[in-house]
Formats: C-alpha cells, sequence, structure tokens
C-alpha cells in the first residue's frame, strides 16, 4: 500500500506586529484564513484576489502585508 501526499502551497502574510494571516492553495482554490480565526473566510479564484481579502479583513488604513511562501 503506497500513500500519496498531495503539497497544498502555504503563504503566510505578514504585518508589522507579526503574523496575520494565511492563503493556503488547494482544489477549491485559494483559502484565506486571518490569524486567530476559527474559520476561513472561504475560497478566491486567484492568489490576487485572495491577498486582497486578506488585506480588506485587516485593521482599516493597515499596510499590505508581506507575503512568504512556507
Amino acid at each position: 500500500m503506497s500513500t500519496t501526499q498531495t503539497h497544498h502551497p502555504l503563504w503566510v502574510a505578514y504585518g508589522p506586529s507579526g503574523v496575520v494571516g494565511s492563503i493556503r492553495k488547494d482544489d477549491e482554490g485559494y483559502i484565506v484564513t486571518m490569524a486567530g480565526a476559527d474559520s476561513s473566510l472561504g475560497a478566491f479564484p486567484s492568489m490576487e484576489i485572495a491577498k486582497s481579502a486578506l488585506h480588506a479583513h485587516m485593521t482599516p488604513g493597515s499596510d499590505w502585508p508581506q507575503f512568504r511562501e512556507h
């Protein structure tokens, strides 16, 4: 019996005070989860839309976060 593992890329969003959220690619699209949240914001069709959704859920006036792939 063999096990196949699927790698789903993960990007972590960093603001001035640390991690603010993450974006994970899977079969549904790009899944956005804010740091400390119990559930995701949902699936988005592109990375750019996912990044914008994550930024839109940050504190108003926040600078654009830095995204790093993990």
